[in-house]
């Protein structure tokens, strides 16, 4: 691309380029930017949904530092024209009047529904086919996850060979199809009339190139111009070539094995075949299956005496009661192994986690937060039985960045005995089953072909009726004996990884049952501590203050988890001298150390919150799911302990790095780019919904909360702002270019400015 070229392409980073609307589209504008035009429909639509929070200071402008301090006195101070601030009404974000949309008060202006949050929480998983046009209608079964939701497709019109993709023109590698191959052979007519012109974005260049020396995806990226030139062969013909670039930037890489495009545990196709093919062998898994089965098949005499139970004249007897449990005993055999000594891991105040995110939690959202200050990341949940299976859509769940291989960045504050920060990392995996066997294998399966995980976190919260009904998820709260049985399983056959779960308080609305499950799962049934196996080993849990019935429409408990909290404390300092056991458990079935981590989650929003939960709760660390996906710099907000003013620039910044990292992950070819609009869309239908620190009246900010209709300090941030979909799509095209014209989005939330046409 010449100077004069790359001069016309105006940054959209630079703070001087105003966002001005085409002028011959003013029904487009009035559709974007609802806050600066108002329509009378626009009243049950527009701004009503968006869940913000930071914390404010008043009257300034598009601030000028990045990090702007604000004291909780603020809310006691007056405006600067001596008015008195109104006060906070329950369930709607404080905004200064002079940046409402509608006057205070007014039915336009008041906060919308809470939104459908269980998009964060794995409505991947939820059916389709839902809605009365699809009544009675039998639709073809999807595969995969996000089966409710049509995305279109992102790929060139015709493709090209990939015995040319990587080639000099004139040197090609040998097609297996030979004239059968139904891609482009002829590498100029491909790139003249099947390849989309090359984006204009970052300068023309292609940030893979510029990095890493070398683009992956060759004549198919969308910058290809960055990195081609034309020579001339021996023959005299001029050809088309690709170039290195000697200037890369790369940067040193951890000690970790790692891809070429900074990527780990990525699995090999022949692993998966082996799985597919079932030749994968699981020796420890297999044995302990086989030993699980003959334990939950009752002996015949037990069998007799269940008939007995069932006539109605027989008259119950405690000593009968008594001898059967002392028989059961008497039958209990040992399980083929034992589990091998456990990595310690910890938790603690420096490390803020963030939560396995359903789609959002991809792999270049996950390394934005680490950049901005996450310790601790999880992979999205992955069902176990597609693992097992070796389904490639399922096993990329568990790819994660170089930078996730390593420890994390804090030191304790305590001394934690034997606790080898450099053996720690930050990247663990979640996964969901719901039978012991498959739980146990994919345990086994993981740790044998993903040497980069700190820990595997079993799901028993996922809320979604699809995961639900098969008894995954949240359904293991209602069966907490199997539950303990899958995590003891799981624990047996995983090497020296730790097994941790997350759950909720329960599934129904005011029955919690965590309390009784956290006491199971750290002291273990009856039965496991007379027979001395003690507790089922879990290293971590972690508390959702949320029941499944009550999805996101009220505030998490924290209450709650501060009484699951102490449980785990009585635990952690006397051990098994509160629980009943005749003797004590071998020390390889329990957490190394002995100590039990407990993790609170729920409405963690800003610094504020995750101090608070700290001190109140008695928690050793919290995750931050939502609060993440609306604003990533919330880790960095926990580190510094105070509130950050973001710019528009700066938060727009940030969707430049996303893209960059999207890019990276999924590649700069046509299919790479719609991936990383379609990534990028998902995050914006969270991040709109964040409101400045600098219009705000009080903090601090509530997640629950929902703000009025308003407009932002210039045209970028009040773009930032936007719930119109189409809003999300032009500041994808911002990085993207325009999108593909077969290039869907439909989003999970409902909003004020458009109807939801395919709602799981």
């Amino acid at each position: 691309m010449n100077d004069e070229t790359q001069s016309s392409v105006a940054n959209p980073l630079d703070p001087i380029q105003a966002l001005k609307p085409p002028a011959n589209v003013p029904d487009v504008e009035r559709a974007a930017h609802p806050q600066n035009t108002v329509l009378d429909e626009d009243s049950a639509v527009t701004k009503a949904e968006k869940l913000e929070r930071h914390g404010d200071q008043h009257d300034f402008p598009e601030p000028e530092a990045k990090r702007i301090k604000v004291e909780h006195s603020i809310d006691e101070k007056a405006n600067a024209d001596g008015a008195t601030r109104s006060e906070r009404r329950k369930g709607v974000a404080p905004i200064k009047q002079e940046y409402l949309v509608y006057p205070a008060g007014s039915e336009r202006g008041r906060g919308g529904a809470p939104q459908d949050d269980d998009a964060a929480e794995g409505a991947a998983h939820e059916p389709s086919g839902k809605g009365p046009d699809n009544r009675g209608k039998r639709k073809e079964k999807s595969r995969g996850q996000n089966t409710s939701r049509n995305f279109g497709s992102s790929k060139d019109e015709v493709g090209l060979c990939s015995s040319r993709m990587m080639r000099p023109e004139f040197s090609p590698d040998e097609c297996p199809y030979g004239e059968k191959c139904r891609f482009e052979h002829d590498l100029r007519k491909y790139l003249k009339d099947w390849k989309r012109e090359d984006l204009t974005t970052f300068g023309g260049i292609c940030p893979i190139w510029k990095m890493n020396g070398r683009c992956n995806v060759g004549w198919k990226c969308r910058f290809v111009g960055s990195h081609m030139v034309e020579r001339k062969a021996e023959d005299g013909r001029q050809e088309l070539i690709l170039s290195d670039n000697p200037d890369s930037t790369d940067s040193p890489k951890p000690e970790v094995k790692s891809t070429s495009s900074g990527t780990i545990n990525d699995v090999s196709v022949q692993a998966r075949n082996d799985l597919t093919k079932r030749k994968f062998k699981t020796p420890r898994a297999d044995a302990y299956n086989q030993w699980l089965s003959t334990q939950s098949q009752p002996p015949e005499d037990q069998k007799d005496y269940q008939a007995i139970k069932k006539d109605p004249n027989f008259e119950d007897d405690v000593n009968v009661q008594k001898q059967d449990k002392e028989d059961n005993r008497a039958r209990y055999i040992s399980p083929p192994m034992l589990p091998s000594e456990k990595r310690k891991i910890y938790f603690g105040p420096e490390t803020p986690v963030l939560a396995p995110l359903t789609t959002q939690g991809n792999l270049p959202f996950r390394r934005l937060c680490v950049n901005l200050g996450a310790q601790l990341t999880y992979s999205e949940m992955a069902m176990s039985l597609p693992l097992i299976q070796g389904q490639k859509s399922e096993w990329a769940l568990m790819r994660a960045h170089e930078i996730e291989a390593t420890p994390p960045s804090s030191t304790p504050s305590s001394v934690v005995q034997d606790y080898d920060k450099a053996r720690d990392l930050k990247f663990g995996a979640q996964i969901a089953a719901n039978k012991p066997w498959q739980a146990v294998k994919t345990a086994e399966i993981l740790t044998t072909l993903c040497p980069h995980l700190r820990l595997i976190d079993l799901n028993c919260g996922c809320p979604i009726d699809l995961v639900y009904r098969t008894g995954a998820g949240s359904a293991l709260l209602d069966s907490q004996a199997k539950l303990e049985k899958i995590v003891r399983g799981m624990n047996t056959v995983s090497n020296d990884v730790p097994v941790t779960v997350k759950i909720r308080m329960g599934t129904k609305d005011n029955r919690p049952t965590a309390l009784k499950l956290v006491e199971r799962l750290v002291y273990g049934g009856e039965e496991a501590q007379v027979d001395g196996r003690g507790g089922s080993g879990v290293a971590a849990i972690t508390l959702h203050g949320r029941s499944r019935q009550q999805r996101y429409t009220k505030s998490a408990d924290w209450e709650y988890i501060a009484d699951c909290a102490a449980l785990i404390k009585r635990f952690n300092e006397k051990g098994y001298e509160l629980a009943d056991t005749v003797r004590e458990a071998d020390p390889r079935t329990q957490p190394a150390g002995r100590k039990v981590y407990f993790i609170g989650n729920g409405d963690c929003y800003s610094h504020v919150d995750y101090q608070g939960h700290l001190l109140e709760a008695k928690v050793d660390s919290v995750m931050v799911a939502r609060g993440a996906l609306i604003k990533p710099w919330v880790f960095e907000e926990i580190e510094k302990g105070q509130y950050l003013d973001k710019s528009a620039t700066e938060r727009l910044a940030l969707v430049e790095q996303f893209v960059r990292y999207g890019l990276e992950t999924w590649g700069s070819d046509e299919m790479g780019v719609g991936t990383t609009r379609r990534f990028l869309l998902e995050w914006l239908s969270f991040a709109y919904r964040y409101v400045p620190v600098g219009i705000m009246e009080h903090l601090p900010p509530k997640l629950q909360d929902r703000p009025p209709a308003w407009r932002g300090r210039n045209d970028l941030e009040t773009l930032l702002g936007s719930d119109n979909y189409k809003d999300w799509i032009k500041i994808s095209e911002m990085f993207l270019g325009p999108a593909h014209d077969k290039f869907r989005f439909e989003p999970k939330h409902k909003s004020n400015s458009y109807e939801i046409e395919a709602e799981g």
